[in-house]
């Protein structure tokens, strides 16, 4: 049919969306070429594109990867309470002054995913977040979905909010100093994933991308592949090539500028509660299996979530996807995997500061080192090894 062989030929996807996604309508017989029913349509370039390119390509540069510190304000809570801070406006500032404020962190990190609340403070001697990470040549990026709710219809599956006034929020970060965006949504692999629930994420992506880049801010991508699950790492590459193959289908539909995006993917690696575990090894060989399906060479940038894995193993499986030239940058967008041991050491304590921003430094350098294919784990701490995954997380 002609919408299935367009699927095809614009996005790379296998059957599974032709049959499953979209109504094929009966008695078409076109096929392409076909010009009396569907024009091809074509990117144009808008005000922003080049300086979306740039702005990707920095965030996208050897050595570097990007920091995540956009957890809502009731996350940064529980992140708080663990070390026995209560959940207030100055200590939420505090640390995430702690991370911005660590000298020489721009060696190894391009790009800071900020909070709203985070984009729009500044350090306690009163200079703003965006202008010290300008200062180390990091992007200052923000978050800008409105978090998970409850998709009706679905496997008891999830869709992300927050399209409704996104153009008018986004063009108010960009004046803030904000220059990239990202919007997290997630695919459970118990649930299903539904059909629904796939094509819902894959268009709201497209259209955050599409807003994002006409507000000249370049859209982080992250369908987010839940660990949860007993499943193989079989199932785990069949899944994400479905839900990429679908995600790429929508964003060309919405004349989406590939050239000025980022990716977020997780890793191919089997559910945390499968009977074996899969190695550094075994999982890039799945992860990139799935990419070079999936992703074009157009992307700039494929910036990895570390999921609930310990920060060692996302360091490990980084590095190992660095062992051969790949045809975008792979990197890291790590949030727990960079913070975990950081915030333990800090605990809450101002004569604690200067090891935290060290330890930061050392999980930074280390990360680095995987981009470039050169990481090893010799030297590497107990606390950094114990893993971070919490049966249905969320934040």
């Amino acid at each position: 049919m002609a919408s299935s062989s367009l699927v095809k030929l614009n996005a790379s996807s296998s059957s599974w969306i032709g049959q499953q996604s979209f109504n094929q309508r009966s008695g078409s017989t076109c096929r392409l070429p076909c010009s009396n029913n569907r024009r091809v349509s074509v990117v144009r370039a808008g005000s922003y594109t080049d300086e979306l390119l740039k702005t990707a390509k920095t965030i996208a540069s050897p050595g570097r990867g990007i920091l995540a510190i956009d957890e809502s304000n009731a996350t940064a809570g529980k992140r708080l309470a663990s070390i026995g801070l209560d959940n207030t406006e100055e200590n939420r500032q505090a640390y995430r002054q702690l991370l911005l404020t660590t000298p020489g962190l721009g060696d190894y990190i391009s790009g800071s995913i900020l909070f709203e609340e985070t984009l729009y403070q500044s350090t306690t001697d009163g200079k703003k977040f965006v202008d010290v990470l300008r200062d180390q040549n990091i992007v200052p990026g923000i978050k800008v979905d409105k978090g998970l709710v409850p998709l009706p219809g679905s496997n008891n599956e999830s869709w992300c909010q927050g399209l409704d006034g996104l153009a008018s929020r986004s063009a108010e970060y960009y004046k803030q100093g904000a220059r990239f965006a990202k919007w997290r949504t997630v695919v459970s692999i118990p649930c299903g994933p539904s059909a629904l629930a796939v094509k819902e994420a894959a268009w709201g992506l497209a259209r955050y991308a599409a807003i994002s880049q006409d507000n000249g801010l370049v859209p982080i991508v992250e369908p987010e592949i839940l660990l949860d699950g007993d499943h193989p790492i079989e199932r785990t590459l069949e899944v994400a090539e479905r839900v990429w193959a679908e995600v790429f289908y929508y964003l060309a539909e919405n004349n989406v500028v590939f050239e000025g995006i980022l990716l977020k993917p997780s890793m191919v690696t089997p559910g945390a509660e499968h009977k074996e575990k899969a190695s550094p090894d075994t999982i890039a060989k799945y992860t990139l299996t799935m990419l070079k399906r999936r992703v074009p060479p157009a992307v700039p940038g494929v910036m990895f979530l570390s999921g609930g894995q310990s920060e060692v193993e996302a360091t490990l499986n980084l590095h190992a996807m660095n062992q051969s030239p790949n045809p975008w940058h792979v990197s890291f967008s790590y949030a727990r995997a960079l913070q975990n041991t950081v915030l333990k050491t800090w605990q809450g304590r101002p004569e604690n500061v200067d090891a935290a921003q060290r330890a930061l430094l050392i999980r930074a350098k280390a990360n680095s080192l995987a981009q470039l294919g050169k990481y090893s784990a010799e030297g590497e701490s107990e606390e950094a090894k114990k893993g971070m995954f919490v049966k249905g997380y969320t934040y």
